[in-house]
C-alpha cells in the first residue's frame, strides 16, 4: 500500500510551547494502559474478548462524538474520514489479531511479539515514506527490545511452546504487531494534515464498527454484567481509548512514530508495577534487568536533543 507523500505538517508551523510535552503525553498513555492491565484481565473472565472490544470502542466513539461535536480546525471531508478509517482499521486489526493469537500462544511470548511493534515502526516508515529514524532512536529501540525479551520471555516452557518456535498463535500475534506498527505510522502521517479531533473520532468509530461487525461470528459471545466488567468497559472506553488515542492523535503531530513506539514499550514495566502494588507479584533479577534496559533505551532517546525536522511522517 502506497500513500502520497505528506505536505509540511501543521506541527512545524505551530510548535508546542514545550517540545517534551508530546512525549510526556504518550508516557501518560503508557502508564494508563499498564495500570489497567489487571482490570482488563479480570474482566475477560466474564466477557468474550472481541465483544469487550466492541463495547469499549463503541463507548469511546459516543464520548468523542459528544465531546468534539462541531470542534476541529479543519472541515470534514471524505479524505479526512478515510484517513481516520484506515488508522482505525489497523488499530482494530492489531487488537483482534493479538487477542486471537493469545488463544494459541503463551502470554509472555504474546507480550514480546507485540512489543516488536517498536522495531517494525522505523522499518515501515522507511519502506513507505523513504524516511530514516535518528541513530539514537535505532539504538534505543534495539536496547529496549532486548530488555523486553528478558522481561517477558522468562519462564517460557515447552508446555507453552519453546521460545524459538513459531506456532499459529505466534504468527497471528506477529501480524498483530505489524498492524499496530502500521497504525502508528499511518497516524504519524495523517496527524499533521487534519485536525486531531476529527482523526480521533473517525479512527475510534471505524474500530467500533469493525468490532461490532465480527464479534458475533468470530467468537462465541458471552457477557455477564458483573461490577468488574462494567468498570473495565467504562475505564477502558473513556480513559484508555477515548482519551488515550485522542492524546496520541495530538502528540504524533510533534514527535516521530519511532519515538512513539519506543515510549509504548514501557507498558509492561508499568503493568508489572501495578501487579506488584495490587497483587504483590515480585520481579526476578532477570526481569528487573530487562525493565532497566527498557528504561535505558527510552532515556537514551529522550536525552538526545529533539530535532523536529526529522519528525514528519516518520
Amino acid at each position: 500500500m502506497t500513500f502520497p507523500q505528506p505536505p509540511t505538517p501543521r506541527a512545524l508551523t505551530s510548535p508546542t510551547p514545550n517540545p517534551r510535552l508530546p512525549d510526556a503525553a504518550l508516557l501518560f498513555n503508557t502508564v494508563v494502559w499498564g495500570a489497567t492491565f489487571v482490570l482488563v484481565k479480570a474482566a475477560l473472565h466474564d466477557v468474550s474478548p472481541i465483544l469487550f472490544l466492541a463495547l469499549r470502542f463503541s463507548l469511546a466513539t459516543l464520548a468523542l462524538v459528544a465531546l468534539f461535536r462541531g470542534a476541529g480546525r479543519g472541515p470534514w471531508s471524505w479524505t479526512s474520514a478515510g484517513a481516520g478509517a484506515l488508522a482505525g482499521a489497523f488499530l482494530f486489526s492489531g487488537y483482534a489479531l493479538q487477542t486471537l493469537g493469545l488463544r494459541f500462544t503463551s502470554a509472555p511470548k504474546s507480550a514480546f511479539l507485540t512489543g516488536l511493534t517498536s522495531v517494525m515502526v522505523p522499518l515501515l516508515g522507511a519502506l513507505v515514506y523513504k524516511t530514516r529514524p535518528q541513530f539514537s532512536e535505532v539504538v534505543g529501540v534495539l536496547v529496549a527490545t532486548a530488555g523486553l525479551g528478558l522481561m517477558t520471555l522468562e519462564g517460557v516452557t515447552a508446555s507453552h511452546g519453546a521460545t524459538g518456535s513459531i506456532g499459529r498463535g505466534d504468527a497471528l500475534t506477529l501480524f498483530g504487531a505489524i498492524a499496530f506498527a502500521a497504525y502508528i505510522v499511518t497516524l504519524g502521517h495523517f496527524s499533521g494534515q487534519m485536525s486531531f479531533e476529527l482523526l480521533s473520532v473517525s479512527q475510534i468509530a471505524a474500530a467500533a464498527v469493525l468490532a461490532l461487525s465480527i464479534f458475533w461470528w468470530a467468537e462465541t459471545p458471552r457477557l455477564a454484567w458483573r461490577p468488574a466488567v462494567v468498570w473495565a468497559i467504562l475505564i477502558t472506553g473513556l480513559l484508555c481509548t477515548a482519551l488515550a488515542f485522542t492524546i496520541q492523535a495530538w502528540a504524533q503531530q510533534y514527535t516521530t512514530s519511532t519515538r512513539t513506539a519506543l515510549i509504548y514499550m514501557l507498558e509492561p514495566v508499568f503493568a508489572w508495577i501495578t501487579s506488584f502494588l495490587v497483587a504483590g507479584e515480585g520481579l526476578s533479577g532477570r526481569a528487573a534487568v530487562g525493565a532497566a534496559l527498557i528504561l535505558g533505551g527510552v532515556l537514551l532517546v529522550e536525552m538526545k536533543p529533539l530535532n523536529s525536522r526529522l519528525h514528519p511522517s516518520q
